[in-house]
């Protein structure tokens, strides 16, 4: 079932959203070699606690942390611990937040001091087909839009998108319908869904420079994803507020 939220639910979101986006620009001030990701993880809590807002993804299906944070050939679901971060390396922040009972989602993967010029590419393509895919959520299109937008840069630029994992509608839970793929099958166009104002959706493609198939492995009671063919994979997200007559980024830092 999918719920058209009211404007005054929008723009609780939109503070939940604003949280979220400042909490991703304080970890991008502190990623740096060295750094173990446990302390971005608790310096995240702290940040978000101070807003008044809680951590959604902290107990989450017994996730045990308040950021997930996925190395390299990590695509989402990554645990942070003692392990520091390296030059060179890509991380993605994944960060969901509860304020005044609403959701507010958003991910950013960033370099770890100086990047290959291949990993640069990686980045630049993904965050792109986020760009074009937040461009299809408007009143009138299909969710076969947004995907099809994305998938087509992607592959385009020899890349491959995830396919067992996919974006989501958001509100009051964090994961609400519909499903927001990446890609277009004839396996799901049959649930293919017209998009109406209201209708809050968080798109989040997961770009890899290898295949789009992937593997699972267990650590601290959770299943981590990680690329099958241990290749990097990089991961962008925004939450988008449908509109009348447009839409609307709900994390963004700035104010409106």
């Amino acid at each position: 079932m999918i719920t058209q939220k009211s404007m005054r639910e929008v723009a609780i979101m939109r503070q939940a959203g604003r949280i979220v986006a400042k909490t991703l620009d304080l970890m991008q001030s502190l990623i740096r070699p060295g750094v173990p990701t446990s302390l971005l993880d608790a310096e995240a809590e702290k940040f978000i606690r101070s807003f008044g807002a809680t951590p959604e993804f902290k107990g989450y299906r017994g996730f045990p942390a308040t950021i997930c944070v996925s190395i390299n050939e990590e695509v989402v679901h990554g645990i942070p611990s003692s392990r520091q971060l390296k030059e060179g390396d890509i991380v993605s922040i994944d960060i969901g937040v509860r304020y005044q009972g609403y959701i507010g989602d958003a991910a950013k993967t960033f370099p770890v001091g100086h990047i290959s010029k291949a990993a640069q590419n990686l980045l630049q393509v993904c965050q792109t087909a986020l760009q074009l895919g937040i461009a299809q959520a408007k009143t009138g299109n299909r969710i076969s839009d947004i995907a099809r937008a994305i998938q087509t840069y992607v592959e385009a630029h020899g890349y491959n998108v995830v396919r067992d994992y996919t974006g989501h509608g958001i509100g009051a839970e964090m994961h609400e319908d519909p499903q927001i793929p990446n890609y277009v099958d004839k396996s799901w166009l049959h649930d293919d869904v017209v998009l109406k104002p209201g209708y809050c959706i968080a798109i989040e493609p997961m770009v890899n420079i290898g295949t789009w198939q992937t593997k699972t492995v267990r650590r601290q009671g959770w299943d981590v994803v990680l690329t099958k063919d241990l290749k990097w994979s990089a991961h962008f997200e925004h939450s988008i507020a449908v509109l009348e007559n447009d839409s609307m980024i709900l994390t963004l830092p700035e104010e409106d």
